[in-house]
């Protein structure tokens, strides 16, 4: 699986963006997939995850009630709307295959930055 994640850039605190992530290769429509992001200096972090079918979402408190993060298997795709975005959230934001957790056989995506302005 080879994901590309785009729709990053510079916003301005309380704006939103929304990221995308797709799969040129092969199809995600068998894998829970999931948002990371990793700020500078700081360790990569859990943001939010979707079920193989989109019938149930994770998201991490820091993100809950202002992100959602949804699919369209027919895409090959998975998307995170972010809104009321702070300078917190500034970081480099990776989609991955699988929950969650961080295992050994998962896939990523390049990373795509986003930097929010105060």
């Amino acid at each position: 699986v080879q994901l590309q994640a785009s729709g990053g850039g510079l916003v301005q605190a309380g704006g939103s963006l929304r990221l995308s992530c797709t799969s040129s290769r092969r199809p995600i429509n068998n894998y829970i997939m999931a948002w990371f992001r990793q700020a500078p200096g700081k360790e990569r972090e859990f943001v939010a995850s979707i079920s193989r079918n989109g019938d149930s979402t994770d998201y991490a408190d820091s993100v809950k009630d202002r992100f959602i993060i949804a699919r369209e298997n027919a895409k090959n795709a998975v998307y995170l709307q972010m809104n009321s975005l702070n300078p917190d959230d500034t970081a480099v934001y990776y989609c991955k295959t699988g929950p969650r957790t961080i295992t050994l056989y998962d896939y990523w995506g390049q990373g795509t930055l986003v930097t929010v302005s105060s």
